[in-house]
């Protein structure tokens, strides 16, 4: 079996390229999608030289509870109870 990875990345002219270069970069540092500046009938792309690592992008929950769950099953919630 075979599987293909398809990136849909962004086509962008270079005056849009110029107004936004911080975000643009950033934005290609962060998901790791190449972007493609449209100049002069020729397209040219800027790629991060090491692909972004998916686990890099989760975002930090605090309020998550991170523990066994069998420690949970005895627990008294009657307390926080609002039928």
């Amino acid at each position: 079996m075979t599987y293909v990875y398809v990136v849909e990345h962004l086509i962008m002219s270079a005056s849009k390229l110029r107004e936004n270069i911080y975000r643009v970069l950033d934005q290609i540092i962060e998901t790791g999608e190449p972007v493609e500046i449209e100049r002069n009938g020729r397209r040219l792309r800027i790629v991060a030289d090491e692909p972004a690592r998916r686990l890099d992008r989760l975002v930090r929950r605090p309020e998550s509870v991170v523990g066994d769950s069998d420690d949970f099953v005895h627990l008294d919630w009657s307390s926080e109870w609002r039928p």
